[in-house]
């Protein structure tokens, strides 16, 4: 592995911990990783981009609840609508707790909202957010916030065989619209909260429920093992699930690291056009 691998990570343990990882799982010894078996992971809010103040999703779902609150004055007295009017933020922060009482009102307002609407239209909505709006404190569409290093990481396992996938808590759907463009992973391979969906009327709709929950906590191994059938070779993310994900009974998975051990990069000026698509440069 050249010193073009991985340019914008710092020569630090965090980067040398990962090439000693991939070395170690595709050379045959010890810690050699079968190539069906190279799944790898990565968290998306704060790992791949901003998370701060909220997940950029919420500005996306905050646009679409606060029309159905001017429609419907009456919903400003229900949560989450209420906590949205009355900008309580301590209340969506219970998402990251995993409240039980906020976490179910944001499924019913998340389903409600979207209940009978056909994917392709669902895609139009999140295209026409990520061209038009813009990220409050650095001016610039989210889909630019996204975390060069972890692109670079991304095109290092996949020249070594790993089959990457996002796994994070927000709406596997949404991520997909744009998971080609500015990851440049298949669609399918996005795993995350998802809509249930049914054949009504000759097409398919948006079902107001979800399949099997939020993809937080213990539920990102439950989703990536239903979505892969396999546990990660390799997990990357800056919660604590994404580090429990590599304690799990796979013989393999123990020598594998997570990109918390790495500072989290700070958005900067984009570099120059090029056919990759314009993100923040930082270092790790």
């Amino acid at each position: 592995m050249t010193e073009q691998v991985l340019p914008s990570w710092n020569q630090g343990p965090a980067r040398q911990a990962i090439l000693d990882h991939v070395r170690a799982a595709t050379t045959p010894g010890a810690a050699f990783v079968e190539p069906a078996d190279r799944i790898a992971t990565f968290d998306n809010d704060g790992t791949l981009w901003v998370e701060q103040p909220l997940p950029p999703q919420f500005d996306f779902v905050f646009r679409a609840w606060g029309k159905e609150v001017k429609a419907d004055p009456s919903l400003a007295e229900r949560q989450p609508y209420k906590a949205l009017v009355e900008r309580d933020q301590g209340f969506f922060e219970g998402v990251a707790t995993q409240e039980p009482e906020v976490v179910a009102t944001l499924l019913e307002a998340f389903a409600r909202s979207w209940a009978g609407t056909p994917p392709a239209e669902f895609d139009a909505q999140v295209r026409e957010w990520t061209r038009t709006v813009r990220d409050p404190r650095f001016g610039v569409p989210y889909v630019e916030l996204v975390y060069r290093p972890m692109l670079e990481l991304f095109d290092l396992l996949r020249a070594h065989g790993f089959r990457v996938f996002v796994c994070s808590g927000g709406g596997r759907d949404f991520m997909r619209v744009f998971a080609e463009d500015t990851w440049g992973i298949p669609k399918e391979n996005v795993i995350g909260t998802a809509a249930a969906y049914t054949w009504t009327g000759g097409r398919i709709v948006r079902s107001p429920e979800f399949l099997g929950g939020l993809d937080l906590g213990p539920g990102k191994p439950e989703h990536i093992f239903a979505h892969t059938g396999r546990l990660p070779a390799f997990a990357g993310g800056n919660a604590d699930v994404d580090i429990e994900m590599l304690r799990a009974p796979r013989s393999r998975c123990s020598s594998a690291t997570t990109t918390s051990g790495a500072s989290t990069p700070t958005p900067r000026a984009p570099r120059p056009r090029s056919p990759r698509p314009r993100n923040w440069a930082g270092r790790c």
